[in-house]
């Protein structure tokens, strides 16, 4: 089949941004991916690629695409999320959702995070139309990545793809990257007795608990600090921020109920479960009072910390194509679900991150022709 129906480079990318993709936590904002996968869909089946629309169980229009051209298993995945976060209205300059050239920049929600990808690896799979490749080259696209991670954590449950490597095209400014730090929201809730303040006998403070927790928290996130260290990071050991609280209504009532949320940024190496159960331990383990009730609880599921070891092959060619070593990244990415199927995986891609979440949110163009070379590249050393 031809390439003389699908769009150009940047034709591509003028309809990936049109076609809003929003994912959020709050319902309101919150919309599906379907629109922007059967663009891709189309696309892709026009070049020759065998297509398969993976819906998110109970939720159709959030929808996986795995598109492979050759057969058997192994090779090579070129990945991306199709969904956005929501935008500030009003602080763009233009239609968010109208590609905008100027400056030798593309500007539109997505054009870096992370909808510019996918029209970039379309440009490099054109070259390969034809070829006899010796393993399959798949390129997919995944939905909510924003909020949930459901769509990676889909294609985890049907061990899908099956492939050896995969690159995740975020903005990494044209570098690999073979690390990053996982991420956990977390609620701890203290219910206690309310009375009146003038006699402290009648209620339970929830809010005497809760300082109480908190210096225990505050104790565990320095023990981690000194157990779990990576100088590969620019911030070398996990975080733990207290981000909001919430409780009491009078300062003459004993506080009955108070909510702290918290967030913590492990390590490779400090798995979810195993810190959530330290966790559960010892926030259990600071109130011995029988009048206060504690319930700690995830707000989200999390993502685990992503490392793939410096010398593998992919990260090696990655390296060697691209002439930067791998580095680490602050940020979290679907990584860690293709790494938890046995595929050596890095982070790959033309954007920055500081781009990413921005009002004008843009794409260099500079760094586009030197990310089609790089995935060529890849899809030479690990498909042909």
């Amino acid at each position: 089949m031809g390439n003389s129906a699908v769009p150009d480079l940047k034709q591509q990318l003028q309809q990936l941004v049109a076609c809003p993709s929003v994912s959020a936590t709050d319902p309101k904002l919150d919309m599906g991916n379907r629109g922007v996968v059967e663009l891709l869909a189309a696309w892709l089946e026009t070049l020759g690629f065998s297509v398969e629309l993976m819906p998110l169980p109970g939720q159709p229009d959030k929808v996986n695409m795995i598109a492979t051209l050759g057969k058997g298993n192994g090779g090579l995945v070129l990945a991306g999320h199709t969904d956005t976060v929501p935008y500030d209205e009003g602080r763009w300059q233009t239609d968010p959702f109208e590609l905008r050239e100027r400056d030798n920049r593309f500007y539109g929600l997505g054009s870096t995070d992370m909808k510019g990808f996918f029209p970039i690896a379309i440009e490099a799979a054109k070259s390969f139309i034809g070829k006899p490749l010796q393993q399959p080259l798949i390129i997919l696209a995944t939905a909510d990545e924003e909020t949930s991670m459901a769509g990676a954590r889909a294609l985890v449950k049907a061990s899908r793809p099956r492939a050896r490597y995969a690159v995740v095209g975020e903005p990494t400014g044209l570098k690999p990257i073979r690390m990053h730090k996982g991420v956990m929201m977390e609620a701890v809730r203290i219910t206690g007795r309310s009375g009146h303040s003038s006699d402290p006998s009648l209620g339970a403070s929830a809010l005497e608990a809760m300082h109480r927790a908190i210096s225990e928290l505050l104790a565990l996130r320095s023990e981690w600090q000194q157990r779990y260290r990576n100088p590969g990071f620019a911030v070398p050991v996990p975080t733990m921020n207290l981000g909001c609280i919430h409780g009491g209504d009078n300062p003459n009532r004993i506080c009955g109920y108070t909510e702290l949320q918290f967030d913590v940024r492990p390590l490779p190496g400090m798995p979810l479960a195993d810190l959530r159960a330290e966790l559960d331990k010892r926030l259990h383990g600071c109130i011995q009072d029988e009048k206060i009730q504690l319930e700690y609880a995830p707000l989200f599921l999390g993502t685990e910390a992503f490392e793939q070891c410096a010398g593998s092959q992919l990260v090696k060619v990655a390296e060697t194509l691209t002439g930067h070593s791998a580095e680490s990244v602050a940020f979290g990415t679907e990584a860690p679900y293709f790494k938890s199927m046995g595929i050596e995986t890095i982070v790959l891609g033309p954007g920055d991150i500081d781009q990413a979440h921005q009002p004008d949110e843009y794409l260099g163009q500079e760094r586009i022709a030197p990310m089609v070379e790089i995935l060529r590249g890849l899809i030479a050393k690990f498909c042909l």
